[in-house]
This record gives structure tokens, sequence and C-alpha cells, in this order.
């Protein structure tokens, strides 16, 4: 049987509800995690929770307490029977009138789900085009996994429309920010560097594990130099993505640097 956490109850899918006056539907107010499961374990948790707290913090919406999502997904995890997958949180304020003003009583709304594994392994290379949707790093919702997800979902459809698999979405002052659903890692000058949060790039869990391990480093990486851009890969929770081609032009890659991205998120 499929089950859900919801609300601090598990349920099958198909009896799981979420009311109509729920401002996460109607609004996009409120924040998600995706986390890898591996053995039972979710990787970076702690992370996850904190970047959580943080998004919370900025929405001025009330964190639900980290035992109370720790207990949650060892309910689910064990109620399911599953070691590996994949678990989204999703937290929403809850209920409310119409309008965009938020009840003075807000109670949030929790939902916890499992999907079946997504691969860390081998991946094709994927082709990326460049987005016209700009992100504004020095706005502190960019810096949130916020449900708002409409300038992420229109690039990667304008992607698929336009021949590619993905795209990079530029910050302020025509710079790299990120792709749209992962953070982007590059060889440029001989060096690994990934975008900073000041130039649009969401503060990733993996994105942090490679800069706390001094693997790469933050630094802008302009988009007239994305011509000079050896090697590239999409990183976050679930996977490691190898870049083939920017726009027209193919990538030579680097499988040794790669095998050493899999190795510190995934190892």
């Amino acid at each position: 049987m499929s089950l859900v956490w919801l609300n601090g109850r598990l349920l099958p899918v198909s009896e799981a509800r979420i009311d109509p006056s729920d401002r996460g539907f109607l609004l996009g107010d409120g924040l998600f995690e995706t986390m890898w499961l591996v053995d039972g374990v979710v990787p970076r948790l702690e992370r996850h929770l904190s970047r959580l707290a943080d998004g919370c913090s900025v929405l001025m919406l009330s964190c639900p307490e980290p035992g109370v999502l720790r207990g949650a997904i060892a309910d689910l995890v064990d109620a399911l029977r599953v070691r590996n997958g994949s678990l989204r949180l999703t937290v929403t304020r809850g209920c409310g009138p119409r309008g965009v003003m938020p009840p003075g009583d807000v109670r949030p709304t929790v939902l916890l789900t499992w999907a079946p594994p997504v691969s860390g392994g081998a991946a094709r290379t994927i082709r990326l085009g460049v987005s016209r949707y700009v992100r504004d790093g020095a706005s502190p919702l960019a810096r949130v996994k916020s449900l708002n997800y409409l300038p992420s979902v229109m690039t990667r459809m304008e992607a698929a429309a336009a021949g590619f698999d993905d795209a990079l979405l530029p910050g302020v002052g025509g710079v790299v920010a990120e792709a749209s659903a992962a953070n982007v890692v590059f060889l440029l000058d001989g060096m690994v560097v990934t975008p900073p949060v000041a130039d649009g790039a969401l503060p990733g869990t993996s994105r942090g594990r490679l800069l706390e391990t001094g693997f790469c480093f933050e630094g802008s990486v302009p988009l007239g130099r994305l011509k000079d851009v050896r090697a590239a890969w999409l990183v976050s929770a679930l996977s490691v993505v190898p870049v083939g081609a920017i726009g027209g032009r193919a990538l030579a890659g680097d499988a040794g640097l790669e095998m050493v991205i899999r190795a510190l998120l995934f190892g």
C-alpha cells in the first residue's frame, strides 16, 4: 500500500486530502525539501532541516519541530518498508481566507511522501540552453525552496521546445545562477567553480557538501565565459548529471573529476 505522512498521520495516498483553501495550493505559500534516502538513512538530513528552518524564517512561517520531522521520516520509511529512494517534505502556511494576508491563527500543513530510487550513478550527458528567466540573488526568496516554481517549470518547458534537456538561469548582471532544478559546477580555467548565492544560486545541500570539502569554490561565471567552460555537471540531492553541451558547443568533459564529485556526494 502506498502511504504518505500528513499532519502527523500515516495515510493511504487514496485517503490523503489537502484542504481546497490551503495557501500552498492557492498561492504557492510554502516550502519543500527533496531528500535522498539510502540504506534507510537521509544523507545530510541536518543540512536539509537547517535550510527548511532558514526558509521558514524568511517566510515568517512557523517551522515544524526537527524532532517531529525526523520521526515522520522514520515512521514513513518503516511503514513502507523501503530503504532507498527519495523523500519530499512539503510545508505550507495551511488554510486561510481569500486574499493575500494570512490568518492570525496559522496551522501549517506538513506532507511527507516517498518515491522510488533515482540513480546517482552514471547518467547520459545533457544539453543546456540559456533561459530568459533571471534569478535575483539579492531577493530573500532566491535563497529558499519555495513552492513558487514557475520560472523553473517554464525554463524546462522552453528548453525542451528548443531542443535542449535543460537550461541555465542567469543571475542579475549577466552571470550564471543555476539550472532549473539543480546547482551547476563548472571546470573553468583549470578550477572547479560553482556560482555564489549572491548570483542567484540556491544554497543546495550537495553544493554545500562540495564547497565544505574544498573540492570547489564559489565564483561568478559570466555568460560570456560559457564558451571557455571545459566541463560541467548539474548537482542536486539526488543526482550528478554531466553536461555534454551548452548551446551549440560541445564540452570535453572530465571523467576523473566526475568520479570525485560522485564519491563526495554518493560514495
